[in-house]
């Protein structure tokens, strides 16, 4: 029986080479700070909000925590509307509807892969006043056009939050994305650029709202001897322990940007020749994380071949994300563009993008595929 071949991850985690994460963690374990919050809470939020320049942030268990508590900061309530990117995955709309309130889905573009700013301005002008905030995703890395969707959210004076959990690390015209609208959201879960295991990050200029955030996040307790509690609270805190990982993966989160763009790269120029192949979007504003690397099919190939033929020499890809209008549990809620978004899932593949992948590892990868495509002939 032939041996097994090692498996290739699409983004696993990766702790540094220079142990960082295991002295904040050790430090932690020797001070006892091993309940939630902790100096390296407040040191990773000081950190982050430095790198991205933020001027504050709060450190949550979670991506989908730290939008859910954004969609809270913005006022966005019960029966409120939320324009939100239509090509994303399920946590960026799940909090909208844990706020009871109502998502009208928005389509991207082929230039961008993310929101289309012109079915965004038929949304806008369809549900008028009733929108309390606008949901933009970076997906993949990459950044969405942010000039026309800020100038539409400050036209109707409606908050906007960026859906960064993909793009630490990405710019738009020399800025960090997550910190060109109201809020910006990171998740440092287990497949991202770097990784806490789990946890999140809300950035944002006002420090009102920051303040508010973690106080909804350590359950609402007001500031008195006993406990008491005047709202509905949540326990969205990072702990001590799993911020110290962040810590120190921040440290190392250009060197990730660095090999993500690098793997890119390599895959354009061993792919590129192969007839019915387009590789995602980038754009003379964008430098993106390029978090994944994801390719488009127009051939009679199909991603589901090209994800079987890969899994069959044990490597792992996926499909591009199931647009949220096509998902059975968002079905009841409006969607607006020209299906964009559909045919990009339809049409597209994310490539094994681990930031571990050595050349000989990336060759492997990319035989694999034209082999394909000589067979498939």
């Amino acid at each position: 029986m032939a041996e097994k071949k090692k498996r290739i991850w699409l983004s696993s985690p990766h702790m540094s080479d220079e142990g960082y994460e295991k002295r904040y963690i050790q430090e932690a374990f020797e001070s006892n700070w091993i309940a939630p919050l902790g100096p390296n809470v407040d040191n990773f939020e000081k950190e982050l909000a430095q790198k991205v320049g933020a001027k504050h942030a709060a450190a949550l268990v979670s991506g989908t925590a730290a939008i859910h508590l954004a969609l809270k900061a913005a006022g966005v309530e019960q029966g409120d509307i939320v324009l939100c990117q239509d090509l994303t995955f399920a946590a960026t709309v799940n909090p909208i509807i844990y706020q009871n309130a109502i998502p009208v889905f928005i389509d991207s573009n082929f230039e961008t892969w993310n929101m289309d700013p012109e079915a965004l301005a038929v949304a806008f002008a369809k549900y008028g006043d009733r929108v309390k905030a606008v949901l933009v995703v970076h997906l993949y890395g990459l950044s969405a056009d942010m000039d026309p969707i800020v100038e539409m959210c400050k036209e109707y004076n409606v908050p906007l939050i960026e859906d960064a959990a993909e793009s630490l690390g990405t710019t738009y015209k020399g800025r960090y994305t997550g910190t060109i609208g109201d809020y910006g959201v990171y998740s440092f879960n287990g497949n991202k650029i770097i990784t806490t295991s789990g946890g999140g990050m809300l950035v944002s200029d006002d420090e009102e709202r920051i303040e508010k955030v973690r106080f909804w996040a350590t359950q609402a307790r007001d500031k008195a001897r006993h406990y008491q509690h005047s709202e509905i609270g949540y326990n969205y805190r990072m702990s001590n322990i799993v911020a110290g990982i962040g810590r120190g993966q921040l440290k190392v989160l250009d060197e990730r940007v660095a090999k993500k763009r690098y793997i890119f790269e390599f895959y354009k120029r061993e792919l590129v020749e192969l007839a019915g192949i387009e590789f995602m979007p980038i754009n003379e504003w964008n430098e993106p994380n390029c978090w994944l690397s994801c390719i488009t099919l127009s051939a009679r190939v199909r991603p589901n071949d090209v994800i079987e033929a890969l899994e069959n020499e044990n490597i792992e890809s996926r499909p591009i994300w199931k647009p949220m209008h096509m998902q059975p549990v968002f079905e009841e809620y409006d969607f607006v563009g020209e299906g964009v978004s559909e045919k990009i899932f339809r049409n597209g593949v994310c490539l094994p993008s681990d930031t571990k992948m050595t050349d000989e590892v990336l060759e492997r990868v990319c035989n694999v595929i034209k082999e394909f495509w000589v067979n498939k002939k």
